[in-house]
């Protein structure tokens, strides 16, 4: 009798050198070419990506006059999230000719469930081809990404970088020997913390972590996760609870000419506009605002304030000056908004002696709105809640992060 084929739940592809396969993707002269990307040109300025051939050269992560260095023809491109946070969606849409994608991790991260005849190992490794196909065809030849089936998502994700850009797979049938050469460190999930924790408890290689019970992952992680992270390691599929988010927000670091009082006041103000547009895209209200300053010398100072329900910038405004006022610094580096306690205006009652009826906006929550669409349809800043910063930076609000993908509306805000 044949052997059943293995069966596997999750496809997971990540792309390869994302940022600067972007670049090559939009100018053609640049494929075949060392790219470098970083957040401002300048020499002392440090990349943020590097093109596989920067990589193959011995460039990652560094300035760009060491960049420069080691090859001087390197092209050094400036991060542009607006275009691929573009090229996201235009990598989702291709790759949904194909199977659907169940969930965006980052920017350039994705997975996908597998269902009926796609769960046999053959049928998955042919859909993780095709997967890559399709962003070739459809996208452009020059993003290639690394495809992984398995039947969970963190093996799947360990399968996509064994032998990028392949497609490969994992399975218990050939667990732990075939990922037995990787580094504790190069397991989605073994921080530094917990790479002490492990070292601490003689267990120094993959083998003798896919060893580990349940119960003592549990007591090493100190939480629940870490039986979670094992069981995983191990085959199994862990379902996860389902999880509500409570805040949403926006943090910048200041530019020299914005590293003044009144240079912070102002870029959080405009912080706190991109947050306050975000919440009306997605119909949620604010129950409670966060301010802080992380300064050079007296660390990080902040306030915050408890408001009634909105989405109003004008109250919102309001608010973030008497938080602002309370706050005492020196040197100011970055500054962030939390907007906290959401809540989804659909579900919302409404004000008893207030101007919200159950579940609309107020009149001024309208006129925000439509200054939205003023700002969508003719250019950032058409309409504009008072003065800019110093230094206007690009992409305030609205930067690629990990684990947050802004929205297209956001970079015309």
């Amino acid at each position: 009798m044949a052997l059943m084929e293995p069966q596997v739940a999750t496809l997971f592809f990540d792309m390869n050198s994302y940022f600067a396969s972007v670049w090559q993707a939009e100018d053609p002269a640049l494929r075949g070419r060392p790219v470098g990307v970083v957040t401002t040109d300048a020499p002392g300025a440090a990349m943020i990506a590097a093109s596989r051939e920067a990589k193959r050269m011995g460039i990652n992560m560094m300035r760009v006059a060491e960049a420069r260095r080691i090859c001087p023809e390197i092209a050094i491109r400036e991060a542009r999230h607006d275009l691929f946070v573009d090229y996201h969606h235009r990598i989702r849409a291709a790759v949904d000719t194909v199977l659907p994608i169940r969930m965006a991790h980052s920017v350039d991260e994705f997975s996908c469930d597998l269902t009926g005849s796609q769960c046999g190992l053959s049928r998955a490794l042919a859909l993780g081809r095709a997967v890559q196909d399709a962003i070739h065809a459809q996208v452009s030849p020059a993003l290639d990404c690394s495809v992984g089936v398995a039947p969970n998502k963190l093996l799947a994700k360990i399968a996509a970088g064994l032998r990028k850009p392949a497609v490969d797979w994992l399975h218990p049938d050939v667990m732990p020997g075939k990922i037995a050469h990787l580094a504790l460190g190069d397991i989605p999930g073994v921080s530094k913390g917990i790479f002490t924790r492990l070292s601490r408890a003689g267990i120094r290689d993959v083998t003798q972590l896919h060893a580990l019970s349940p119960k003592a992952a549990r007591h090493l992680w100190r939480n629940v996760e870490g039986e979670r992270f094992i069981r995983q390691l191990q085959g199994e599929r862990v379902v996860y609870p389902e999880t509500e988010r409570h805040s949403l927000g926006h943090g910048q670091v200041l530019t020299p000419a914005n590293r003044t009082g009144e240079g912070a006041r102002l870029v959080a103000r405009r912080l706190l506009v991109k947050a306050a547009a975000r919440l009306r895209r997605e119909g949620m209200l604010a129950g409670s605002l966060h301010v802080s300053v992380k300064c050079a010398v007296r660390g990080r100072v902040s306030a915050e304030r408890r408001i009634g329900a909105t989405q109003d910038s004008f109250d919102l405004l309001r608010s973030f000056s008497d938080c602002w006022g309370q706050l005492r610094f020196g040197e100011p580096v970055s500054v962030s908004v939390m907007l906290g306690g959401l809540a989804e205006i659909a579900e919302h009652s409404g004000d008893l002696l207030g101007a919200r009826q159950g579940g609309t906006r107020t009149p001024r929550e309208d006129l925000c709105a439509a200054i939205d669409a003023l700002n969508k349809t003719f250019g950032q800043d058409t309409i504009r809640y008072g003065e800019l910063p110093p230094h206007k930076v690009a992409y305030t609000g609205a930067k690629i992060a990990f684990q947050r993908i802004p929205d297209r509306e956001e970079f015309h805000e």
